[in-house]
């Protein structure tokens, strides 16, 4: 065996009495045999690479590098946060940041965009959710983590980076030249499509958002009658979770939203709406995507199984995981997968998704041209109305323009005319 020094046994020491003693939560469950022979072998290479490799490297930098390997070989989602990293935890909560707009993740070593925020650098780009990231400013990402990945990413605004990106049914990769900018997170849009039938967009889950979605439904039914919602959760990548409980409520006359399981005694937990459904039974289509991830998912799930709402679009993202963040310091925490969440009639939705009740690929949808209309009132001598009634003139119907810009978003208006029609609603 190598011969250690004392340095390195000191540190071997002081990872057996972290494991031995463990966190608080982990004193809570039987420990489990410590491997020593791992536990030397773990030893032994932090010696081999503090004597001989090529540059000197310190203590602390070894043994944190250690941790976020320990992190980053259990998913995606768990990682080590230590300065900025923080900061930028509390930032994604709020919704502002210098950068580019991406929410992403790992993938086979490279980074993968889960969805660019609206109105950012990155959307106004054409950066589209599943493109993979494989160089920024030229560098190569390929087992960079998430966290430096961002770090790279934000900067001054004004700044310019150079982000190379592959795309799924592109022959090559290309490279965007994208200008940082300041990033504010519009947690939820509304507008009117028609009379009659409104519009709900929520770009992320953050803090105020229940309570945003509150404003926004009570302002939309002051001003006419609300005959239906479209609640557009496509390209959202999540946020808080008590925002989608909240969220959810506004829909629900009570009833669970989620609920999580994992081995802590804490993480059994089960989410309930408040008895309040602020639309009154109205009935509502929500639009997902492959970029609707996590507090999207608990939001569609729960309408779904509740029969709330009509789920419409493409399978969603599949990220039903929930992450504690454990503080070790003032200056570091770690961020760990505990959970997973649930919906009300018990699915699981990790890597697997929401499917859609009604699945609608976006496409790019243009109308036949309009051919002159001829009809019995335009004949010589036709017969009139026995009623009285004359035909009024043809009005080009208003959506023409929304089938050619969004095809799915088209879709769900014509659902909620025809639920209209019918008188349907979700209360009977």
């Amino acid at each position: 065996m190598p011969r250690r020094t004392n340095n390195a046994l000191a540190s071997l020491a002081l990872l057996g009495s972290l494991l031995l003693g463990g966190t608080a939560a982990a004193k809570e469950t039987p420990a489990a045999a410590i491997p020593l022979n791992e536990l030397r072998a773990f030893a032994d290479v932090f010696n081999q690479i503090r004597l001989n490799y090529v540059e000197e490297i310190d203590d602390k930098t070894l043994l944190e590098s250690a941790i976020r390997g320990m992190l980053s070989d259990l998913d995606p989602h768990s990682n080590y946060l230590a300065g900025d990293a923080l900061t930028d935890l509390q930032t994604n909560s709020t919704g502002e940041f210098s950068g580019l707009g991406l929410e992403i993740t790992t993938e086979n070593g490279f980074i993968k965009v889960i969805t660019p925020i609206d109105e950012t650098p990155a959307q106004r780009a054409g950066i589209e959710a599943g493109d993979l990231i494989i160089r920024l400013d030229n560098e190569p990402v390929k087992g960079m983590g998430v966290d430096e990945a961002i770090e790279r990413m934000r900067g001054p605004i004004g700044s310019k980076i150079d982000v190379t990106i592959a795309r799924e049914g592109e022959s090559q990769p290309f490279t965007l030249t994208l200008q940082r900018d300041k990033v504010k997170v519009a947690s939820v849009r509304k507008r009117w499509l028609e009379p009659g039938y409104g519009y709900l967009r929520i770009a992320q889950f953050q803090a105020n958002t229940g309570g945003d979605v509150e404003t926004a439904l009570e302002s939309l039914m002051s001003e006419q009658e609300l005959r239906g919602l479209v609640l557009d959760l496509r390209n959202n990548p999540g946020g808080v979770l008590g925002a989608s409980i909240d969220v959810a409520g506004h829909f629900l006359e009570g009833g669970t939203v989620v609920y999580t399981e994992g081995r802590a005694r804490n993480s059994e937990v089960k989410y309930n709406a408040s008895a309040s459904d602020t639309t009154k039974g109205t009935p509502v289509v929500v639009l997902i995507n492959g970029g609707s991830a996590s507090a999207s998912e608990i939001v569609a799930g729960a309408l779904q199984d509740h029969r709330r709402a009509v789920i419409m679009g493409t399978e969603s993202f599949g990220k039903g995981s929930v992450q504690t963040v454990v503080p070790l310091n003032e200056e570091r925490a770690i961020k760990l997968t505990t959970a997973l969440y649930f919906t009300p009639n018990g699915r699981s939705i990790q890597a697997t998704g929401i499917e859609p009740d009604i699945a609608v690929e976006r496409a790019k949808v243009t109308a036949i041209r309009r051919r002159p209309r001829l009809s019995e009132s335009d004949l010589s001598g036709h017969l009139e109305n026995a009623n009285g009634e004359e035909r009024d003139e043809p009005v080009p119907p208003s959506t023409g323009s929304l089938l050619e810009r969004d095809n799915q978003l088209y879709e769900a208006l014509t659902l909620l005319k025809g639920l209209h029609i019918l008188g349907l609603n979700s209360y009977g």
